[in-house]
């Protein structure tokens, strides 16, 4: 992940490489109307490539680093659309999401996380996932997108050797197993719904709250 010496948008490869990809299946997944809520927006990129493409709807990004925070207003300020929200800061593991007291003009219809819970702490999957179980509406999508396992299992070699980095920069990180995180999800009242494979191995899940 580079900055701009020109301003302060920071740039990471994967985020240009995967979103035309990503985008073909929110176009074909998202409800047609609503606010979008990204949770941890990392460099902003998708937020200003996703939400002039999606314009019938908002994109709320949100990211609780300030740093990544700054990033994402630059890329913001280059988005040729009205429909992309100034970020908020929000922890996906607190108890109580800032969306929740002071929720958006149009009623969140989609939580958005991309390439997140295998950079994070198990506890922050969770979080995403209760919080969704207690925002989304009924039929309210959360798309969910990175690598995964199956059964245990890595899907490629090129996961397997991923998974062994993330968890030797911190255990807590990893992939994270399809099951595991439906099952979590179905603790919170969101089943799945679409599970489809992605370029570079990695896959889109899709859950719609009951």
């Amino acid at each position: 992940m580079t900055a701009s010496s020109a301003d302060q948008r920071r740039h990471a490869p994967a985020a240009e490489r995967n979103a035309a990809p990503i985008l073909a299946v929110l176009q074909r997944t998202l409800p047609a109307t609503g606010t979008v809520l990204e949770i941890a927006s990392g460099t902003g990129q998708h937020a200003a490539f996703f939400a002039p493409r999606l314009a019938s709807r908002r994109w709320q990004p949100t990211e609780p680093d300030p740093e990544l925070r700054r990033s994402i207003a630059a890329w913001s300020a280059t988005a040729a659309t009205d429909t992309l929200l100034p970020v908020i800061d929000l922890d996906a593991g607190a108890p109580l999401w800032p969306v929740e007291t002071a929720p958006p003009p149009e009623p969140i219809c989609a939580i958005v996380a991309i390439n997140m819970i295998h950079i994070a702490p198990w506890a922050a999957c969770l979080g995403l996932l209760a919080g969704a179980g207690r925002i989304l509406p009924p039929r309210g999508v959360l798309y969910l997108y990175g690598p995964f396992s199956r059964d245990g299992r890595h899907t490629a070699p090129s996961n397997a050797a991923f998974d062994s980095g993330l968890r030797r920069r911190d255990a807590a990180w990893g992939i994270r197993d399809v099951g595991a995180v439906a099952h979590a999800a179905a603790a919170v009242g969101l089943a799945p719904h679409d599970d489809i494979a992605m370029p570079a191995n990695n896959l889109s899940l899709i859950f719609r709250r009951s």
